[in-house]
């Protein structure tokens, strides 16, 4: 199995395994990290696995290969298509224009706050404890941020890629990938990332940055019944 294939469980049951719970069959990340699960076989097996991690009434995130089917026991809540990207590319030599800070625990009441209103991807209270998170400030508030969340052998995924509606155009999301990205070649590793198929906007930006289209899947949000 390549390493980005069913890349939440081979992410929880391997480099992010301390920031997860669970079982040999299904892994999710502590709630204060996020809501993203897997489990290692598909089908029926893997549902009943991950319904043992679950308390009933709680909320995960999966990536799958195929749309979710119903299924006993667990209520869909949203869900579409999900496209991966890996890069391919080389890194922007060029110094920044803009002061990058790195982020951390107290930065994280305005890191939730600026993910609250851009929508990024899912963005919890310590999510920023998964890797380096980078942002730019103006007149001393957050209004842009990237960092990494999941990681795998050999790959580390770019994420929580957002800026505030009043600061878009200043290309304060490239400078952001560009360093996380930065850090992610230094280790050895290749940078990947997801975004939602119709966000075509961003996905113009991942391709002049040297991101290529590897899969096209799924992400779905269900509750446990």
């Amino acid at each position: 199995m390549h390493p980005l294939d069913n890349v939440i469980w081979q992410a929880l049951s391997t480099r992010d395994q301390q920031f997860s719970v669970g079982s040999d069959g299904a892994r999710r990340f502590h709630p204060e990290i996020g809501p993203l699960a897997g489990f290692a076989t598909p089908g029926n097996k893997g549902y009943a696995a991950l319904g043992d991690v679950l308390a009933t009434g709680e909320v995960v995130g999966l990536f799958l290969p195929e749309p979710f089917e119903p299924r006993p026991g667990w209520e869909r809540l949203g869900g579409g298509n999900l496209l991966q990207m890996v890069h391919e590319g080389t890194i922007d030599a060029q110094p920044s224009l803009y002061e990058l800070q790195t982020l951390g625990d107290n930065d994280s009441p305005e890191m939730l706050e600026l993910t609250a209103l851009t929508k990024p991807g899912p963005f919890f209270k310590r999510t920023h404890r998964l890797g380096s998170y980078f942002g730019i400030r103006s007149e001393g508030k957050l209004v842009a941020m990237a960092g990494e969340r999941l990681k795998v052998h050999g790959y580390t995924e770019v994420s929580a890629v957002c800026t505030h509606p009043d600061h878009l155009g200043k290309g304060y999301a490239r400078v952001l990938m560009t360093e996380v990205m930065r850090g992610i070649r230094e280790r050895g590793e290749t940078p990947f990332l997801h975004t939602i198929k119709e966000n075509t906007r961003a996905i113009e930006l991942y391709k002049r940055l040297g991101f290529k289209e590897r899969f096209l899947g799924y992400y779905v949000i269900i509750r446990k019944q």
